[in-house]
């Protein structure tokens, strides 16, 4: 068990804590909640960094990392659905594309065939983190900053963009590579 791998695991477990902090209604809970995701959020370049620059990639990694990035995504939306924050269907959209890509992932490496992670797939998940974390705010930009819009939902939709875009170009890319390799 490598540092990177320990990285990977301290984001998963803080998932659960995050979850408390978001659906738990306490005094400043939603700040402790942005606070964790944007903690957990941010381990997520840092476990590869560290496994790269150690020359410590693992199999474990390679499966644990991608995800616990969805792990926290997911677990994210659904709370933010619990607590009427996000409607369920922008959850669904962005969480199965999640499982779709993913299926993808798993047909090419039956066949030998690595997908990597394309640069609008890490725009898509920044976008995912930022509306995510925005929304948690929203309070903090409206009542204390005094932005007089919600700017968590305007970000959700820009994530929601970059979700169906990124899904799209990574079938479309899939099926070429998959095809050329038959």
């Amino acid at each position: 068990m490598n540092l990177a791998n320990r990285v990977t695991l301290a984001r998963i477990f803080l998932v659960p804590i995050f979850m408390f902090f978001i659906l738990i209604r306490i005094p400043l809970g939603e700040y402790i909640a942005a606070a964790i995701f944007v903690l957990a959020a941010s381990t997520d370049g840092l476990d590869g960094y560290i496994a790269r620059a150690r020359k410590e990639v693992t199999k474990f990694g390679k499966l644990m990392d991608p995800l616990a990035d969805k792990l926290l995504v997911s677990a994210a939306l659904i709370s933010l659905v619990e607590i009427d924050l996000v409607p369920a269907w922008i959850a669904v959209v962005i969480i199965g594309r999640e499982f779709a890509v993913t299926g993808l992932r798993s047909i090419a490496a039956s066949e030998g065939i690595v997908i990597s992670a394309s640069k609008l797939g890490k725009f898509k998940t920044v976008t995912q983190i930022i509306a995510i974390v925005a929304i948690i705010l929203n309070d903090f930009f409206v009542n204390i900053i005094g932005i007089p819009f919600n700017i968590g939902e305007i970000f959700i939709y820009i994530a929601v963009i970059f979700t169906l875009w990124s899904g799209v170009d990574y079938f479309a890319k899939g099926w070429q590579v998959l095809k050329l390799n038959k």
